[in-house]
């Protein structure tokens, strides 16, 4: 039968083997480790594995809270054959428990199958599509950032509260790639990292804006930018930023997303709308501004109180065709805004050369997540 018996939300002590779930983008994935971490730390002997799609598997290899990855192409729920195999090979696993932090029917069905008798996911508003039916300890968060919401998922396990780390992984060959990058950009110091694309047309900032941001912090930081991206679209984003940057900006080659981590650890400072690069950076410890027009800032935005969130307009919540297209929340933002926030970021780690002569304008008001 479909539905299952529904199981009473009876604490965890001592489970022998648990799968988190979580697909979707390279940003879900980072701010996902927490949980890991944590969960690590509470069970060192119980064995954890990760089911993730083979488009963000990378940023989860070798990170040492992992016992094993589980990886599915995306699109599988697609294909009967690809249903049945993954069946096969969690059920293989026998987890006693679940953690679906993702909250879709996709997950929570993959949670399903695994024949797992404790499934915990998110309940209340969070608990969307199929999740609310196939997930039997449901958690209603109380916390507004997604990274504190995921580690609600822990309460079962009676884990409530303590440190928060990514402990993003990172290997010999991606930290040798990096300074050689850096290395032939001719990056030997203090640098910007900008990422200029996003997954939704929405999310995007212009690029004579990231270019002017790009002219500021060199003429008044000496801080010259590396213009990160991702793909043919972002690529050629990339070139007109660093067209229009006068010699401020400098453009990356490709790059794998390990490779990414690596540079963004290197690097002074992160600047990019909402995305996976600027969760990277984040979870890598680099102080980071982001640019929020769709996503409400307080929740999604780089986890930790040294970086700062930019968000001028907020339309509230909703995933309609006018959230991932329209750009009015994202041009609300100035660059003025952004150079303030800039500053007030470096003049905390850095001596400037020259102290900036004049204050951009007044502008209005910022969240700071």
């Amino acid at each position: 039968m479909f539905f299952y018996r529904n199981t009473p939300p009876v604490p965890l002590t001592q489970p022998k083997r648990i799968l988190v779930v979580r697909f979707g983008g390279v940003g879900d994935v980072v701010q996902g480790m927490p949980l890991l971490v944590s969960l690590r730390t509470r069970f060192p002997q119980t064995e954890i594995a990760w089911l993730v799609d083979d488009k963000t598997a990378a940023m989860l290899h070798g990170h040492w809270a992992l016992d094993r990855l589980i990886i599915v192409r995306q699109g599988w729920t697609k294909s009967w054959p690809e249903i049945r195999l993954l069946r096969k090979r969690l059920q293989a696993f026998a987890p006693d428990a679940t953690i679906d932090m993702q909250g879709r029917l996709k997950s929570s069905f993959a949670a399903w199958i695994s024949g797992a008798r404790h499934r915990i996911g998110f309940g209340g508003t969070e608990g969307r599509e199929g999740s609310r039916w196939l997930n039997n300890h449901r958690i209603v968060p109380t916390s507004e950032h997604v990274v504190e919401r995921n580690l609600e998922l822990l309460r079962p396990f009676g884990v409530h509260g303590g440190s928060i780390d990514f402990d993003l992984p990172e290997c010999e060959m991606d930290r040798r790639n990096a300074r050689n990058l850096l290395c032939r950009a001719g990056l030997a110091g203090d640098f910007t990292m900008i990422n200029v694309g996003a997954d939704w047309t929405s999310k995007r900032w212009r690029e004579d804006r990231f270019a002017a941001v790009a002219k500021y912090l060199l003429d008044q930081w000496n801080l010259p930018s590396l213009i990160v991206w991702n793909g043919a679209e972002e690529h050629k984003s990339a070139e007109t930023v660093v067209s229009q940057a006068d010699g401020a900006a400098y453009l990356s080659p490709p790059m794998t997303l390990t490779e990414l981590a690596s540079v963004s650890r290197l690097a002074t400072l992160c600047i990019s709308s909402e995305s996976g690069p600027l969760q990277i950076a984040a979870a890598a410890g680099t102080r980071c501004v982001g640019l929020y027009g769709p996503m409400a800032a307080q929740q999604f935005g780089p986890f930790g109180p040294s970086n700062r969130s930019v968000q001028v307009r907020f339309p509230g919540p909703g995933r309609s065709r006018l959230h991932r297209t329209s750009t009015e929340w994202m041009d609300a933002i100035p660059v003025s805004l952004v150079c303030e926030t800039c500053d007030e970021i470096l003049q905390e780690i850095l001596q400037p050369d020259l102290l900036p002569m004049t204050k951009p304008g007044d502008s209005p008001q910022r969240t700071a997540a």
